[in-house]
């Protein structure tokens, strides 16, 4: 607490600061920004510098000292929300995913909506079949590396590239042939379209899971699409609610709620914190709002509970995706150059491909950015690209298998199987999961090298929270205790703020009450009720020693404010 509120005192005294967004491409764009300025500035900023008209499906993403993600709230100010010392550092992501993202109007838009599914196919948030995956990814190589030629291509050049979790050499073969075959001719304005028409047709498309635990206890993740409202557990989609379907979203500490209309539905489920609880929630209300109502006037503020005196309030500002159409069929401009390089293919490390860069100005600094991989991957790098890679199933030998036994026991077997694969291998569990062995050290021995919390860490630039920690089952008694005893203290304290509000609400609507009682008795309104009350000693002895003194003092101050403005 003073770290943050020297931090503050800090930021208070600079006039201005230095911000650095890092964009879908991996480069980043720096700019000084005024200390009042709001997140609004700094995104025409960069929508400026991408040559960006169709801005309204993207926002700015930062994690505060806590890692948990925000969304950048363009009607504040930035110095107010964020909670780090500057220089801030933030990135460009896709907040609302176009409904049909083939059909956006200009080349631009739809290259870097391309970068973002590219992104989230690689960290395993974009779930598919192998059939799907291999025509995916051999799109990705047709838009940036363009034809296959033999005399730059030689056998197994597609394993030097990463676009999943997890590979197989099986998958890497279909990939090459379908790249060597079915698409040869394309250009990368062609390869992206296909791409992202493919990419539409997945149930996850669009979707960036919230970890969380349903009422039972289990692990699931939520999620908001351009279609409406998802709950992913391990390898199913268990609910889907359609956005019309949706009648209200409402979180209270780390429990979050979904009304829905069929039968009067209610989803419940529980974040890991309360601020991942409130996040999600602003996430729900904001992509319900663009995505289900007809214009942005339509737009209401919402509170996070029944009762007007508790919980949050909150409102989206900006266009809703129908004003977005039409307004992006009114554009009409010669369509902006997009510079692309070919992908980089990196020997060293598995990280995901260098895509094409947009066009540099001299304020941007560029940067080969990869996606850190966990410390605990770095003996597997020599094989990553050859041995194959399968999921583990909890009653299963946590060990890896070498490429023999793989190859004994099916032909290249692939982490991305025939049906879709869980969000968890990819994505981390929520930390209040009781597991017998650490989330991290079993997402390494799965063959996960990226998850949320990794992505976080490449987001705000710090690193890791426990590399190189101990991960003994005291360390973990000792922080199950203490969060069993921070859980408690807050709910003390939300108990206690609770009732302060409920006292304070009271006590202003007494107050107002009997400023309401004293205008009506001193008014010429005759009723009987004020007539009796106008009778009463008390009264008297208030209007003549209280009331009527206020009145002449407030009279005289008016008449002096009077003459002093007609002198001037």
């Amino acid at each position: 607490m003073l770290s943050r509120f020297m931090s503050g005192s800090i930021r208070n005294l600079e006039r201005e600061y230095s911000c650095t967004v890092r964009l879908l491409d991996d480069t980043e764009y720096t700019c000084t920004i005024q200390r009042d300025a709001k997140g609004q500035y700094l995104f025409d900023l960069i929508c400026h510098h991408l040559n960006l008209l169709e801005k309204d499906y993207f926002g700015i993403r930062y994690v505060d000292p806590d890692k948990q993600r925000h969304w950048l709230e363009f009607t504040k100010s930035i110095a107010k929300q964020m909670k780090s010392q500057p220089p801030f550092t933030m990135c460009l992501r896709v907040k609302f995913y176009p409904p049909d993202p083939a059909a956006l109007k200009e080349e631009i838009t739809r290259y870097l909506v391309f970068l973002q599914i590219k992104r989230d196919l690689y960290h395993g948030r974009l779930l598919c079949k192998t059939s799907d995956a291999a025509m995916l990814a051999a799109h990705i190589l047709q838009a940036e590396i363009g034809d296959y030629d033999p005399g730059k291509h030689p056998e197994g050049y597609s394993s030097k590239f990463h676009f999943f979790p997890k590979h197989s050499e099986k998958l890497e073969r279909r990939i090459a042939d379908i790249h060597k075959t079915e698409l040869i001719g394309q250009t990368p304005e062609t390869s992206e379209r296909n791409f992202l028409q493919k990419a539409q047709m997945l149930e996850t498309y669009g979707v960036d899971p919230h970890p969380c635990k349903d009422v039972s206890g289990n692990p699931a993740f939520l999620a908001f699409t351009p279609f409406g409202f998802v709950v992913l557990q391990g390898n199913k989609q268990v609910h889907f609610l359609k956005w019309d379907e949706v009648t209200k979203l409402k979180f209270e500490g780390k429990t979050f709620h979904v009304h829905a209309n069929q039968k009067e539905i209610i989803l419940t489920y529980f974040a890991p914190t309360p601020e991942a609880c409130k996040h999600l929630w602003k996430c729900g209300v904001e992509n319900q709002a663009f995505y289900k109502l007809e214009k942005s006037s339509q737009v209401r503020t919402v509170s996070s509970s029944n009762l007007f005196f508790k919980g949050s309030r909150f409102r989206y500002s900006g266009r809703v995706a129908k004003e977005v159409m039409e307004q992006s069929a009114k554009i009409k401009r010669e369509p902006p150059e997009i510079h692309r390089a070919g992908l980089v293919p990196s020997r060293s490390c598995p990280s995901i491909t260098h895509g094409p860069r947009l066009t540099s100005v001299p304020r941007t600094r560029r940067r080969a950015v990869h996606i850190s991989i966990m410390e605990g991957l770095e003996s597997l790098r020599d094989s990553a690209h050859s041995t194959p890679v399968r999921s583990v199933s909890h009653s299963e030998s946590f060990m890896p298998r070498s490429r023999s036994q793989a190859t004994d026991a099916s032909d290249g077997t692939a982490v991305i199987s025939d049906e879709a694969y869980s969000p968890s291998d990819s994505v981390l569990p929520t930390p209040v999961a009781e597991h017998s062995m650490d989330p991290a050290v079993s997402r390494q021995i799965n063959g996960a090298p990226c998850s949320i919390e990794e992505e976080k860490e490449s987001e705000a630039g710090t690193p890791m929270r426990g590399e190189g920690g101990d991960f003994g089952a005291d360390g973990r008694s000792a922080q199950e205790g203490g969060d069993s005893a921070l859980s408690e203290v807050e709910q003390v304290n939300k108990f206690v703020l609770s009732v302060l509000r409920l006292l304070l609400v009271t006590i202003g609507l007494l107050f107002v009450l009997l400023l309401l009682l004293i205008i009506l008795t001193e008014s010429d309104l005759d009723v009987a009720f004020l007539r009796d009350i106008r009778q009463t000693p008390e009264f008297e002895q208030f209007h003549y020693e209280y009331f009527c003194p206020l009145r002449r003092w407030f009279a005289c101050k008016l008449r002096w404010v009077g003459g002093l403005l007609i002198n001037k």
